[in-house]
């Protein structure tokens, strides 16, 4: 089990053997299929047991394979149905359709450097993968369209959430003031010590009065500060005008439970790979 109390604005239950973590906020859509995976339900062995989704850490491609479909069967949607981004540390957003389905999972990409997808297509998955970064949901519950991107800190430091409601309102139309958020599990602030170059990177990006909130100097340790992912992302979203009453913020460590999800720093590297699901029901 999560070795934190799972925060009120989430729900985590087991689809059989497969564990899955939704958001409250979105579950009452019931046009939208919404999930977080864990380690639990899949095949996959030793450092990715079980339920690894990436391609690029070294567990063998059928195992990743068969845990896309695992996961697709407990939450209800096909493989065949899903788009995975193509995740380079970018703040490239793409919009997708109907013609991307099956990219990334059962088919060869077309697009690569994608951390960001968008869509407002009934039956098309967004699919992005963590390990420690964060993950950001969108869902424009007006026009009914959706995002899902991946931030890491050179993600947050260039502000791929905001790019992502900027593409929304391009193309949907979506007013951030209507939209819902959620900032899933990624590395919290106690665990993510960074180097003062980084630290520098978000100051100039986002100010010192916002920096000064999520990230904090080590006085014991110089050059060093302690930097808050999450918090991050929700000084970028109230900034370009979502409600800060939509915006959930789970405060579940992939660190502190590196048992039960996968954490690149936890493990110095030797992991799977989680992934982030976002659907529009057909």
């Amino acid at each position: 089990m999560i070795k934190q109390p799972i925060p009120e604005t989430t729900v985590y239950k087991k689809i059989g053997e497969v564990g899955v973590i939704e958001y409250l906020s979105l579950n009452s859509l019931p046009w939208l299929v919404n999930a977080f995976s864990t380690r639990e339900g899949g095949i996959s062995t030793g450092q990715y047991a079980t339920m690894n989704f990436s391609k690029t850490v070294g567990d063998s491609p059928e195992n990743v394979r068969r845990n896309f479909e695992l996961f697709g069967q407990a939450i209800g949607v096909s493989t065949e149905n899903m788009v995975f981004a193509h995740q380079t540390h970018t703040d490239k957003v793409l919009k997708v359709g109907a013609e991307h389905k099956g990219m990334g999972v059962t088919k060869d990409r077309d697009f690569h450097d994608v951390d960001g997808l968008v869509t407002n297509e009934p039956g098309l998955c967004l699919v992005a993968s963590f390990a420690d970064c964060v993950p950001l949901y969108f869902v424009d519950p007006v026009n009914r369209a959706i995002g899902l991107s991946h931030s890491g800190w050179r993600g947050t430091v260039a502000k791929i959430g905001t790019r992502t409601v900027e593409l929304m309102q391009r193309e949907y139309g979506s007013r951030p003031s209507d939209m819902l958020c959620c900032i899933g599990p990624c590395i919290g602030k106690e665990c993510y010590e960074v180097s003062s170059d980084v630290a520098e990177s978000f100051y100039k990006a986002y100010g010192s009065e916002k920096c000064g909130r999520f990230c904090e100097e080590r006085p014991e340790k110089e050059g060093k500060f302690l930097l808050d992912l999450p918090q991050a992302n929700f000084e970028q979203f109230v900034e370009i005008g979502v409600k800060p009453e939509n915006i959930s913020l789970p405060d579940l460590c992939t660190s502190c439970n590196s048992d039960i999800l996968f954490s690149h720093r936890a493990t110095g590297g030797k992991r799977g790979g989680m992934c982030a699901f976002l659907m529009i029901r057909e």
